[in-house]
């Protein structure tokens, strides 16, 4: 009587080769979810403070970022606030009439020309940026309660204020334009707070 050959002997190298596909299998998914899930530039971190973060007099006006409070960080449209806020100090720092006329409301852009937007923020610059809080304004505006401290040539100073260093605190009315945020035209009866620094 002839032995038969054992049928497991067939299934012995098949496991170790399931094994190796299965686990090639999950390698190459998990590189794949990796790869297309990765951002192309890591998002930066908002930065949350419950007042303005406070700078040595020499190192006035402060960080150019624009900060937020926790209740502004909770708001439904903090991302889209911050972002033209960011872009609107972004073009006074850097002189950038263009990049002004981007962020603001048309009726705001129309009340500068280049050459007079540029002059009264020809020594200007802005930071320890804080929006305290958003509120709702009529149907498509929003109003953001902003502090900045402000440095400036003397002789560019307000003339109720002429001061190199001055701490304001204001409403900045914002206006859904065009499907984006823009700064919008401050009302007459807009008071803004400001001290030296």
């Amino acid at each position: 009587m002839t032995a038969q050959p054992r049928p497991l002997s067939r299934q012995r190298w098949l496991i170790p080769v399931l094994v190796v596909v299965i686990s090639l299998t999950v390698g190459v998914g998990l590189l794949a979810r990796d790869l297309y899930t990765r951002p192309e530039a890591a998002p930066t971190e908002p930065v949350v403070s419950e007042s303005p973060t406070s700078v040595a007099p020499e190192q006035q006006p402060g960080s150019p970022v624009v900060e937020v409070t926790p209740d502004v960080f909770a708001h439904p449209q903090y991302q889209n606030v911050r972002q033209v806020l960011q872009g609107y100090f972004d073009a006074i720092n850097d002189r950038d009439y263009p990049k002004w006329t981007s962020v603001v409301s048309r009726e705001r852009a129309k009340t500068k020309t280049a050459a007079e937007w540029r002059k009264d923020y020809q020594s200007t610059r802005d930071g320890s940026i804080l929006v305290y809080r958003v509120e709702p304004g009529t149907p498509n505006t929003l109003r953001a309660l902003v502090a900045f401290t402000s440095t400036q040539d003397v002789e560019d100073a307000p003339l109720y204020l002429p001061e190199g260093c001055i701490r304001w605190r204001l409403v900045l009315p914002l206006r859904l334009e065009s499907g984006s945020w823009r700064v919008d035209t401050t009302d007459g009866g807009t008071n803004p707070e400001h001290e030296r620094c």
